[in-house]
């Protein structure tokens, strides 16, 4: 058994599963949860790393989910926490079902919230620990049929740049991941419905890099870091460029074809 311990939520595949790997390899063991089954799959990989790890199936869009994971790890000495849970939604607002509006926001704005001011409060109490949140450059432009996802990434992005004015006299760092489009399973997920639109068929990230460009930054200290010179661009450019304009662009790569 490690003596640092890191919880990943979101980490059967993707950048929580990327996350969850590079702490194993850095000497963590783990705690990690999905709302899907593939999480155990994703246990057996890491526990061949050599990491002690614990796996839970739970849904973090509701209240009861998030309170049962909570009562997991509530009385564990945690040193990193990363807040990845979190899911896409694809066509147009009107379009969309409104339970899996709701489920969406709940998933990547309220889980996430609450989580954060548990963990906060937690690892300020001990006197140490890192919290690493995905938010996403999508936080940075008006996202038309992606309006949702967009939106709770803005919320997040500058939820964390506040929280970090507010914690800058407590022993708590928090970092913000904001990568650009990745290659993770959230463009082909049926539920998503974003297996239609254009990004989905071009070249994206690196998932590892992208996790490991987070890891690194949250390990330093850092408040926010966006892998990738282009994502770096548009971030710089944001402030810049007329919101219609923005919001045009993202729809072509947005739109289902």
């Amino acid at each position: 058994m490690a003596d640092k311990l890191a919880v990943v939520t979101g980490a059967s595949t993707g950048i929580g599963y990327q996350l969850a790997r590079i702490a194993a390899q850095d000497g963590h063991d783990l705690i990690i949860c999905a709302d899907e089954e593939e999480i155990h799959a994703a246990a057996d990989k890491l526990r061949a790393l050599g990491a002690d790890v614990e796996a839970m199936v739970v849904d973090l869009s509701g209240r009861d989910g998030v309170q049962a994971f909570w009562d997991r790890i509530a009385d564990r000495e945690i040193d990193l926490f990363c807040a990845n849970a979190g899911r896409a939604l694809g066509h147009a607002f009107a379009d969309q079902d409104w339970a899996d509006v709701k489920r969406l926001i709940d998933l990547n704005i309220l889980q996430t919230t609450m989580m954060l001011h548990r963990m906060g409060n937690k690892m300020a109490a001990r006197g140490a620990g890192r919290i690493l949140v995905t938010g996403s450059i999508g936080g940075y432009v008006p996202g038309p049929f992606d309006a949702i996802y967009d939106a709770t990434k803005a919320y997040l992005n500058s939820l964390c740049y506040a929280l970090q004015d507010e914690w800058r006299d407590i022993p708590v760092s928090l970092t913000c991941l904001m990568p650009g489009p990745t290659e993770t399973p959230i463009f082909h997920r049926e539920e998503n419905d974003l297996t239609e639109a254009p990004i989905a068929q071009h070249e994206k990230g690196d998932v590892a890099k992208v996790a490991e460009a987070g890891y690194k930054a949250t390990m330093a200290g850092e408040r926010g870091v966006v892998p990738g010179l282009p994502n770096r661009i548009v971030t710089m450019l944001s402030g810049v460029v007329p919101e219609g304009l923005k919001a045009r662009l993202h729809r072509l790569g947005a739109e289902p074809r």
